[in-house]
């Protein structure tokens, strides 16, 4: 059986006007996915070259396959299966400047270059001390970005014509403006001219943004299966869920550049990416939040097994159409569209999330995901959410049942804070772990739904 490549699937030499720092599953199954849509409905004519952010990686195995790789989408949407194939082709060069420096500072000469993706982890945005214009290359991202751009200024001699649209994919708040910061420190700390500092504010545009979605990566327990299916072998199998969602928070000229709301992409230009933030942060990380602990309480171990008991599915439908959804200042369908797809999303048999993983640092993710949820709701409604208080409850309970005491101070202070806005808050959870306590979780949880 052979390898996938170019031989067997032959594809169109375009323009590079894309370079991606990283080559993990992720960018793969999300950014590149949206490109090669982009590519094959003719609205982009480019392709991507990708820049190996660390000294090991998966580039040769991207030379290997000539750049292509499978994309296997699999999971539920609106309730129907979907099991879908593609052959993503829009990587057409790849470089390990590690290996290879000067091919790197050459991308930086190509006058058609035009946006700069990158997902290097969360970790990947940061200063770090120790990083220098005369390394070959700089060992963080920013420094690998700092040098880049300023071997394009010096090239095109400062031609504002010639900067560049930042894209990260990084997990952090404000990934945009945080690597444009940071670039600005090492110019300084480098001593690069200040027309440099002043043509990276000027003539480059560092977008923040959004990302979603779940990606499991290589199947290897699965890979033979698959490869006989193919009909070749391919060490970059890639599988995501059905669902993925970009917000870029970028100039309304952007939008006639990329075209993704031409091609039907679920990817939003706007001047303002908080409000999909919060729905994020509320529908699909509260919704998490706010059912896991009562599902530990009852015994069971996987988000999967969640929706398949019957009383925590329930009890989800609630939580999420009835509460969180309302807590918003305007209610939308387009809020419960997306309540939709996260249920569909954790309901998803192809993903195994466990259940204590999810519950990793849960005073912090309560006190961000639903305590704000809970303060909306009663201020709109002047009573308080019950299902979501009955999930501090759960919280407390699971925390005793942990005896984790620094928790559970944790959990005290903020029921104290919120007191102090709903009178009756405090009185309303001693009534629930009253309730829990006697009854036992799911006798109380099934009250409430």
């Amino acid at each position: 059986m052979e390898n996938l490549s170019r031989e067997l699937f032959p594809i169109t030499k375009r323009p590079e006007k894309v370079l991606q720092f990283g080559e993990g599953a992720f960018l793969r199954a999300f950014a590149d996915y949206i490109f090669d849509v982009l590519i094959e409905k003719e609205l982009f004519d480019g392709s991507i070259t990708v820049v190996q952010p660390l000294p090991e990686g998966t580039l040769p195995f991207l030379a290997l396959q000539d750049g292509l790789y499978t994309l296997l989408v699999k999971g539920l949407n609106n309730g129907g299966e979907i099991n879908e194939k593609r052959i993503i082709s829009c990587i057409q060069n790849y470089i390990n400047p590690y290996e290879d420096y000067e091919s790197y500072l050459n991308c930086a000469r190509n006058p058609v270059l035009r946006y700069i993706i990158s997902n290097t982890t969360e970790a990947g945005i940061r200063y770090e001390e120790g990083n220098f214009l005369s390394q070959k290359p700089p060992q963080s991202f920013p420094g690998k970005i700092t040098a880049f751009l300023y071997e394009r200024y010096k090239h095109f001699n400062g031609d504002i014509a010639k900067g560049l649209v930042f894209l990260p994919c990084e997990l952090i708040e404000n990934n945009g403006m945080n690597l444009r910061k940071i670039i600005l420190l090492y110019a300084d700390e480098w001593g690069l001219d200040k027309a440099f500092g002043d043509w990276v504010v000027k003539a480059n545009t560092f977008c923040d943004t959004l990302v979603d979605r779940i990606t499991t990566g290589f199947p290897a327990n699965e890979a033979q299966e698959i490869y006989t299916e193919l009909g070749y072998h391919d060490k970059l199998l890639d599988i995501s869920e059905p669902f993925y969602f970009w917000a870029i928070e970028g100039p309304a000229w952007l939008k006639d550049e990329l075209r993704f709301h031409e091609a039907g992409l679920n990817v939003i230009i706007t001047d303002d990416i908080s409000q999909y933030k919060t729905r994020k942060v509320r529908l699909l990380n509260g919704a998490h939040t706010a059912s896991v602990p009562a599902a530990l309480l009852c015994g069971l171990s996987t988000v999967g097994e969640m929706m398949a008991d019957e009383d925590l599915n329930k009890y989800l439908h609630k939580a999420l159409f009835e509460e969180l959804i309302p807590s918003f200042p305007i209610p939308t369908d387009e809020l419960k569209d997306f309540a939709s797809a996260v249920l569909d999303r954790f309901a998803n048999p192809y993903v195994r999330h466990e259940l204590k993983s999810i519950m990793l640092n849960s005073v912090s993710k309560f006190e961000v995901r639903v305590l704000p949820a809970i303060y909306d709701y009663y201020f709109k409604f002047s009573s308080l959410p019950k299902l979501l208080t009955f999930s501090l409850a759960a919280l407390i309970t699971y925390y005793q049942t942990e005896d984790d005491n620094e928790a559970l101070k944790a959990l005290d202070e903020l029921i104290n804070k919120m007191t102090e806005t709903a009178g009756d808050f405090k009185a309303e959870v001693k009534n629930y772990l009253d309730e829990i306590s006697q009854a036992g979780i799911r006798e109380t949880l099934r009250e409430y739904i």
